[in-house]
């Protein structure tokens, strides 16, 4: 049968026949404060009460501040205090603590205080008659508020956590309940649904057309949930677009996952009729298991949508479960589709990380490739740089960072009339194309920006490639007056006999050299050596990734020139780069 997962103070709960709805009511509502501290507050109230009766009847008293004090003036301060339990009861516990405080009001205290009056002849009682009224006054607003504090909130909640479309749980509920799960350490199968050919009906049909379409096919995924059909427990959510998801529960074996899929897949293919047209829908599944497949939410989403994305080649009649394989291929077809994009929609872009002299005077920036996808969100260059190189689109990266970076130079020189030093990083493909010393001098020219201010960053690996046309290449550079770097010096290819033929003019420190610098006299040293390698080749030396005063300090003791990293700047803006120059200039 088909169960939903409730989860309300903490406690999971399954449900029968209930579906979506009751789900997403539980996520709106979540938890409210612990049950233990309701009977507290009825402790606190029964302990309050006892004690009005006791100095209440108690002919003694006590002194406080010098002055006796009878104990018959104390009945109200407690019988305030257990007003203040009955308050407390109607603001935290809503509905259940307002109706316990009538309850209370009505059955014991005014009964008392009726009693005490008319048959005791106790005029005080008037005075906690009228108490009482007031407290009964504030609790009723109190519930009254809380009611409509809570409907408002249930309502936007309920917007949230539902997708507007199909009424189905969105992705931020479907992750949710992802977490749940994994936080009970309950065991499940997460299945990512992709619609084909969704896009070209949305194409040729219209949205309105296309929007019907989902909604019959959520509308037969939830009937099917609901319906217990499938023998597991199954949730079904709307991520986005075409693309829904299954979490399936309660299963025995493989089998089970299977059948389950099948069943779904049987559900969507049968005919949809909408407007007089018939339509044969098909997807493409794939899935990955907890804790098989991952241990967070992101992991068991991010298998299940690389399965899906190699479904329709490689799968089962369209279902493909996850395997650890798939994961760097779909990943890089991803990241590559991204960088083209980005490369035609220009969203290639870059910061500028400033690189000082050690007397912490500003020498110019380094420019680093930065790129965002279609949504706008920022790619790791630890991502998309090493998918570039592969596929063979690291030079188009290159070309756009090199522009963007010389224009950067050019409004310095226009704004403040002074140079700085811009340095920016070269693939060994890019420098080696037959007409790469046209393209730099062509951007140069086009914002007529001197050679002097550029700098550029090569790594040694590059005289493995082809050492005869690299060192062509790069004197070409250095004769037109182009500074030239060797980044990562020490971590790659180090040939001291190489080196001293190229004709360079700065050899950068790796990072990771100066992580353990300070570590051992023995690490120290050896970026001593790097230094003084350097300075014996008439090279200036700069280290990066420096990130803490010590660093500094050690650098400056054995003679680096230069620093760059985050102790004294993290890579900015192109904005954040010129207020930077203003300042200083």
């Amino acid at each position: 049968m088909s169960y939903y997962a409730l989860w309300g103070f903490g406690v999971t709960k399954s449900i029968k026949g209930k579906g979506v709805d009751i789900t997403l009511k539980d996520l709106a509502v979540g938890t409210s404060v612990p049950k233990s501290g309701f009977v507290l507050l009825i402790i606190l109230y029964a302990i309050a009460t006892f004690f009005v009766r006791v100095v209440a009847t108690n002919e003694g008293s006590l002194m406080f501040f010098g002055r006796e004090v009878p104990f018959s003036s104390f009945p109200g301060v407690f019988s305030s205090l257990g007003n203040i339990c009955m308050i407390l009861l109607a603001l935290l516990y809503r509905k259940l603590g307002y109706f316990t405080s009538l309850a209370i009001m009505f059955i014991y205290q005014f009964p008392t205080l009726i009693i005490q009056f008319f048959v005791f002849g106790n005029v005080t009682a008037v005075s906690g008659v009228f108490s009482n009224l007031f407290t009964l006054v504030t609790i009723t607003i109190i519930y009254v508020i809380n009611n409509k504090n809570l409907k408002y909130q249930q309502r936007v909640m309920n917007q949230a956590i539902t997708d507007r479309l199909t009424g189905l749980p969105n992705r931020f509920a479907v992750g949710e309940l992802c977490d749940k799960l994994i936080g009970d350490q309950v065991r499940f199968t997460f299945l990512s649904i992709d619609i084909v050919n969704f896009k070209s009906i949305n194409d040729t049909m219209g949205h309105e057309f296309g929007d019907k379409l989902l909604i019959e096919i959520a509308n037969r995924w939830r009937s099917l949930a609901e319906s217990g059909n499938t023998g597991t427990n199954d949730f079904v959510g709307r991520l986005g677009g075409d693309e829904f998801c299954l979490i399936i529960r309660d299963y025995k074996n493989v089998e089970q996952i299977t059948h389950t899929l099948y069943t779904y897949k049987a559900e969507l293919e049968r005919v949809i009729s909408i407007e007089e047209c018939d339509y044969f829908m098909t997807a493409n599944f794939g899935y990955a298991v907890y804790p098989k497949d991952g241990v967070t939410t992101d992991q068991v989403i991010s298998g299940a949508n690389a399965a899906m994305h190699v479904a329709s080649t490689k799968g089962d009649n369209g279902i493909m479960g996850f395997d650890p394989d798939l994961v760097s291929d779909t990943y890089s077809l991803e990241i590559e589709r991204k960088i083209r994009t980005a490369l035609d929609n220009q969203t290639i872009t870059f910061n500028l990380q400033p690189q000082y002299d050690i007397g912490h005077r500003l020498r110019g920036f380094e420019a680093l490739a930065r790129m965002k996808d279609e949504e706008g969100n920022n790619i790791s260059p630890v991502d998309f740089i090493p998918v570039a190189e592969k596929t063979g689109l690291v030079d188009q990266i290159d070309s756009r960072v090199f522009e963007l970076a010389v224009k950067f130079v050019s409004d310095v020189i226009n704004e403040t009339l002074t140079n700085i030093t811009m340095s920016v990083n070269v693939s060994v493909r890019h420098l080696m194309k037959n007409n790469f010393i046209e393209e730099i001098t062509g951007v140069l020219e086009k914002y007529n920006v001197p050679p002097h201010c550029i700098e550029i960053e090569i790594t040694e690996s590059i005289m493995i490639d082809s050492t005869e046309k690299a060192l062509n290449t790069i004197s070409e550079l250095k004769d037109m007056g182009i500074k030239i770097a060797i980044d990562d010096f020490g971590t790659g290819y180090s040939s001291l006999s190489y080196l001293n033929n190229l004709p360079s003019d700065l050899l950068k420190i790796d990072k990771s050299f100066i992580d353990v610098m300070n570590d051992s006299d023995s690490s120290k040293q050896y970026v001593a050596m790097i230094v003084s390698i350097g300075h014996i080749m008439n090279l200036k030396v700069i280290s990066e990734g420096v990130e803490s005063a010590d660093q500094v300090e050690t650098l400056k003791e054995i003679g680096c020139d230069y620093i760059q990293g985050f102790v004294w700047g993290r890579p900015m803006t192109a904005e954040d780069a010129m207020k930077l120059v203003l300042e200083v200039v």
